[in-house]
């Protein structure tokens, strides 16, 4: 059901928005032909998936209460099943209608990514709209597209009503700042005084039945080797103005200071154009990645709230309260990349999303060996290339250490996370 669609570029800014509070910097374009008017679409799903990042890299779309990965999950999962109703030919996520013999695969795909996104981004209805009328354009008239477009926007409607009440609105519940040693503290530069997400962990997941069906264990103890070694670490590697890092390192530990959903997004974008998926297969890829990933964020946000574990900056400026001479405090020391993502340290949500985000792939594509670059959120223009999925998840997660934001302990109890949800998903669902 492939085809190439070439459509009007979408008016707007491509701003990032980071999780991080790092950036707000503007966002290169996503892939362009050569004239400048125009945006070259693979299929209906990976244009939907090109809409989304656009929407959300742009500056104050996003609720700062509302976690995109939640957003991405919607979509896709309305975009799979839409198009699996009409196949049939792998497990429902949520909703399995009866549909009339010969219904458009990709009318059904616009047609659902079109709904889902009018109703989570209700000020880009003019442009979605846009974006449909285009694609159904290139279908031709009949009972086949008005059944696809049936489709698409019942199971988008569904979708939504299952996701309406789960939690993702709650208010967020203050984190209790007692200040003592080994605790989430307000952080310099900047000194939020409340951290950020604190009721994600208590939102309705989309796959797993708890936040804790792959528990991760307690965080190393402030006494134990462990914790010197990647306070130690983080503490001469990550530092703004240091000179431990080589240049390669320190690129590394700016390029993936964003939000890490984001590069994994079109990371799968790559490696489905690459592997010239069709609409029904590059639906099921997005829907596993982001069902995935949506889990991994719930969970890693309730043990992130479950241990309120101090951020390396804190650690560092204040070890002296540790009374360890293996713990030198350097009070006036600063990441790499100047502030910190005002959450807990533990575990490191770039190791757990990226890890996760790569066994996805590798088992969907049955192969870790995939030649792609990648482009940065907050530095325009650079881009990374990589020959496997790992690849670029080991040097996500690394970068961390390279931005001073976490331990290696940290991002250790992410990979493992990460790659327990996500072979957790492909072992048990749209099977």
């Amino acid at each position: 059901m492939k085809r190439l669609f070439v459509l009007p570029l979408a008016v707007g800014a491509l701003a990032a928005c980071s999780d991080s509070p790092t950036s707000n910097v503007s966002k290169p374009s996503l892939a362009v032909s050569n004239a400048a008017s125009t945006v070259v679409v693979e299929n209906p799903v990976i244009q939907w998936n090109r809409e989304v990042l656009k929407i959300v890299r742009t500056a104050g779309v996003q609720s700062p209460t509302i976690h995109s990965t939640w957003d991405f999950a919607i979509l896709h999962a309305s975009i799979y099943d839409a198009v699996n109703s009409i196949t049939k030919r792998h497990q429902p996520y949520k909703i399995n209608l009866a549909v009339a013999a010969g219904a458009s695969e990709d009318a059904a795909a616009i047609s659902a990514g079109h709904e889902a996104l009018v109703n989570l981004y209700e000020d880009f209805r003019p442009e979605l709209d846009s974006i449909q009328q285009a694609l159904l354009a290139a279908i031709p008239d009949g009972k086949a597209k008005n059944e696809g477009v049936r489709i698409g926007r019942k199971v988008a409607d569904s979708i939504l009503a299952l996701r309406a009440n789960d939690g993702h609105d709650a208010t967020q519940p203050l984190f209790n700042v007692t200040g003592a040693p080994g605790t989430w503290q307000p952080m310099p530069p900047n000194f939020q005084q409340q951290p950020q997400f604190t009721q994600w962990g208590n939102v309705k997941l989309f796959v797993l039945s708890n936040p804790l069906q792959f528990p991760l264990g307690p965080p190393p103890a402030l006494t134990s080797q462990a914790f010197i070694n990647a306070f130690n670490e983080v503490k001469r590697d990550g530092k703004l103005g240091g000179t431990a890092l080589t240049a390669d390192q320190t690129q590394i530990g700016k390029f993936w200071n964003g939000n890490i959903q984001d590069y994994w997004q079109e990371i799968t974008q790559t490696a489905a154009i690459g592997h010239n998926l069709n609409t029904e297969e590059t639906a099921r890829v997005f829907a596993l990645l982001d069902l995935s990933l949506a889990d991994d964020v719930i969970a890693y946000f309730f043990s992130k709230y479950q241990y309120g574990f101090w951020r390396p900056v804190t650690a560092i400026r204040e070890a002296g309260a540790l009374h360890n001479p293996a713990l030198v405090p350097d009070t006036t020391w600063l990441p790499l990349v100047t502030k910190t993502t005002p959450d807990p340290s533990y575990p490191g949500a770039h190791a757990d999303e990226a890890w996760s985000s790569a066994e996805i792939l590798i088992n969907f594509f049955a192969t870790n060996d995939f030649s792609f670059a990648v482009t940065s959120e907050v530095m325009p223009g650079v881009t990374r290339s990589f020959t496997s999925f790992t690849g670029a998840a080991q040097e996500a997660a690394n970068s961390r250490i390279f931005a001073g934001q976490h331990y290696r302990t940290d991002e250790d109890a992410g990979h493992e996370q990460g790659f327990h949800v996500a072979d957790f998903i492909v072992d048990n669902f749209l099977r």
